[in-house]
């Protein structure tokens, strides 16, 4: 018996070996935290240095917080003030003066939707400055001295008609500004006028929701259309239209060539490369004699 519970006891010089091995690692585990700690030195924060910056900036006027800022917002970059025209500063000139990279955007944004700045009256109306901001800023903005840029608009009910009014009128649709009310002109005449409200969304800019915003307040009377004898027009005479491309107007102008006059616009289906949507768009345009 003795010999049997000897013999199930006994251990091998490589499992003696193995266990020394697991004891080390074991007390090591149990030992790291305690040396982490003891070698481990908390960095102390000096509260007297920022209660001194604080005091300074008080002292000079520098300091400049805002609800962004205390939202936890940092992303605004040291401020380097220059004088600067606000129209088409570009973003980074924005964030270089101290502004966040979202207020800047909204700036930006507003400036894409047509708006403009005359003033500096305009650039305080900017929901995304805060005053304190708009007072650091607005010796070194290069406009004039003045309220926000006020233009009469349209009364309730009535409605301007596009194709007659000159851009200065065209800003008194609610929702057009003079960035847009030179874009519609400019457009205006490359077409030769527009057959319908829903071709202002043809307008760099305009998209459905400024249409939508705008599209209650304007009329549009066909007989100020501008209209091109398709049978006489040249191939430069065509050029004008931003919905044909080169080949054809080519095309137009070779067919009739070799087959006369068209009498219809039918006629135009014959031409392989010109679909009814093309021909949608051009028709208001044409006559045919």
């Amino acid at each position: 018996m003795r010999p049997q519970i000897k013999s199930y006891l006994s251990i091998t010089k490589k499992e003696w070996n193995g266990i020394v091995v697991l004891i080390i690692l074991i007390a090591m585990v149990l030992l790291a935290p305690y040396a982490f700690q003891a070698n481990r030195k908390d960095n102390t924060i000096n509260f007297k240095a920022f209660d001194k910056a604080i005091a300074d900036a008080d002292k000079t006027g520098d300091l400049i917080a805002d609800e962004n800022t205390f939202a936890g917002d940092h992303s605004a970059s040291p401020a380097t003030l220059f004088k600067f025209n606000p129209n088409n500063l570009p973003l980074t000139g924005w964030i270089k003066l101290g502004l966040t990279e979202h207020q800047a955007q909204v700036i930006k944004h507003y400036e894409e939707k047509g708006g403009r700045f005359f003033t500096k009256g305009d650039v305080q109306k900017m929901y995304s400055i805060n005053p304190a901001e708009y007072k650091r800023l607005e010796p070194y903005i290069s406009l004039p001295d003045g309220p926000a840029y006020h233009v009469n608009k349209a009364k309730p009910g009535e409605v301007i008609e596009i194709n007659s009014a000159d851009s200065a009128r065209l800003t008194m649709i609610r929702g057009i500004g003079p960035a847009f009310a030179r874009r519609i002109v400019h457009y205006r005449g490359r077409i030769g006028g527009f057959h319908s409200k829903e071709q202002l969304k043809e307008v760099y800019g305009i998209d459905e929701e400024k249409y939508n915003q705008i599209k209650d307040g304007i009329t549009v009377d066909g007989k100020h259309i501008i209209k091109v004898n398709i049978n006489t027009a040249t191939f430069n005479e065509l050029r004008r239209f931003p919905y044909l491309s080169f080949k054809q107007m080519d095309a137009i102008v070779a067919y009739r060539d070799e087959h006369g006059n068209y009498n219809a616009l039918t006629d135009l289906k014959n031409i392989a490369i010109l679909n009814e949507g093309i021909l949608r768009k051009i028709g208001p345009y044409l006559v045919f004699k």
